[in-house]
């Protein structure tokens, strides 16, 4: 383990990814007087890119990991439905295996709490950082802060969920319940099966992900980051420092860097002295648009019964989630992306049966997991220079803009705003 070295400024930091973390990291760090260069071979908030296409949720009470006690009994169905909520492709079970055991190893009720309690401190007041980022980069109208919604059919099944929400309460968190006439009033484009939901008003939404990715990059260059095209593969450490980040076109010299590599960051850690559990866990959404769609969600809202979130966007009524693992290159199943656009219209029996081919888009992505639920932030074990920033799984947008907050303190030598020791990449 390196020992802290003495910090020299002015810094060249290099930030490798430029999703949300990424971007974030790059913002706070010009903040604090560094020279920050832009490293990715995407361009950001373009559709190949992660961030481009998730939930977009903001959400402070989003701390339960998914897991859940006695999901190892799962396992079969997982493998034996190909299109279910959560997969597993065959081949990729002897890779996943060692992952797979620490996460359901995670899945006990005093893991779950620990785990919650850590993940609040990150993602508190995830809406009103984002905002105040938003307003800076002249897109304060992405930002939406009027809260979300958990859609059940009953307050039976929303008891069903009682320990992840008894979990919340315990944190501090509260909502409103809503049912029957106080939902449909609403929500009147939902379908009325679904009689209860609650609404947690601490949360917010943003209404494009990609365009706010393209803006935060363009904020960062207008403040005089550079940007580098190209596919970091390790880093040059001499006596513990940080020489240069290493890259298929060569060196760039630099005395700082940050993996925000998302899924890809595995591979960076290990040539930073760390071996992390990381995998990438493929989540799939369809995005329904068109001038003559007339029913929507007015309110973002999680549907439990179908692991998915569905949330108007300024592009159209996405719906996004589920969980799927296969290799990073397997090729994209594109029944999953259909499913999504059929749990639309059971959801919005508003929304025309048969939808015209332009008028459904589907997309992939890959979220980076470790398998407690919970990132990696902290400085590497090969330099002090190093830091990883991933891992956030399916709160990455909203864990992002603390976590940019957090690299910012660690390359400077301040103390953290929160206690790192539960993000710390070593724990693997």
């Amino acid at each position: 383990m390196s020992t802290s070295p003495e910090i020299v400024f002015p810094r060249h930091v290099v930030v490798i990814g430029t999703g949300a973390v990424g971007l974030m990291s790059a913002i706070h760090a010009l903040d604090e007087g560094l020279q920050v260069s832009l490293l990715d071979f995407n361009e950001a908030g373009s559709e190949e890119a992660s961030s481009y296409g998730n939930a977009g949720w903001l959400s402070s009470h989003s701390v339960i990991p998914p897991v859940e006690p006695g999901m190892w009994k799962k396992v079969p169905g997982y493998l034996k439905d190909p299109l279910g909520p959560l997969s597993i492709r065959w081949r990729y079970l002897p890779r996943l295996t060692p992952w797979l055991l620490r996460n359901l190893a995670s899945a006990r009720r005093d893991r779950i709490r620990s785990t919650a309690r850590a993940l609040r401190t990150l993602v508190a007041d995830a809406r009103n950082l984002h905002l105040e980022v938003a307003r800076r980069a002249g897109v304060a109208h992405l930002i939406d802060t009027s809260g979300v919604l958990h859609v059940y059919r009953s307050r039976r099944h929303f008891d069903n969920d009682a320990f992840g929400w008894g979990v919340r309460r315990e944190l501090g968190i509260t909502w409103q319940e809503l049912e029957g006439e106080s939902l449909r009033r609403r929500e009147p484009d939902l379908d009325p099966a679904f009689a209860f939901a609650v609404h947690v008003d601490e949360a917010g939404h943003c209404k494009n992900p990609g365009a706010y990715m393209q803006a935060l990059q363009a904020y960062v260059l207008a403040r005089g980051a550079t940007r580098i095209s190209g596919r970091a593969s390790g880093f040059r450490v001499e006596q513990g420092r940080l020489k240069a980040v290493l890259t298929e076109q060569g060196e760039i010299a630099c005395d700082a860097a940050v993996i925000a590599a998302g899924a890809r960051s595995k591979a960076l850690a290990a040539q930073a002295g760390d071996r992390v559990q990381l995998e990438s866990e493929r989540g799939y959404h369809a995005v329904i648009r068109g001038q003559q769609l007339q029913a929507t969600a007015r309110t973002p809202m999680m549907v439990s019964e179908f692991k998915v979130i569905a949330t108007q966007m300024e592009t159209g009524l996405r719906i996004a989630g589920q969980v799927e693992f296969a290799s990073f290159e397997a090729a994209p199943d594109w029944r999953r992306g259909e499913i999504m656009r059929d749990i639309a219209l059971k959801l919005f029996p508003g929304l025309p049966r048969t939808l015209a081919p332009e008028d459904v888009q589907f997309w992939l992505g890959r979220r980076p997991s470790t398998p407690d639920g919970m990132p990696c932030i902290g400085h590497a074990r090969a330099s002090h220079d190093i830091i990883h920033a991933y891992g956030h799984g399916h709160i990455g947008l909203g864990c992002s803009a603390r976590t940019g907050r957090i690299v910012a303190q660690l390359l400077t030598g301040q103390a953290p705003e929160i206690d790192l020791s539960p993000f710390s990449a070593q724990r693997f």
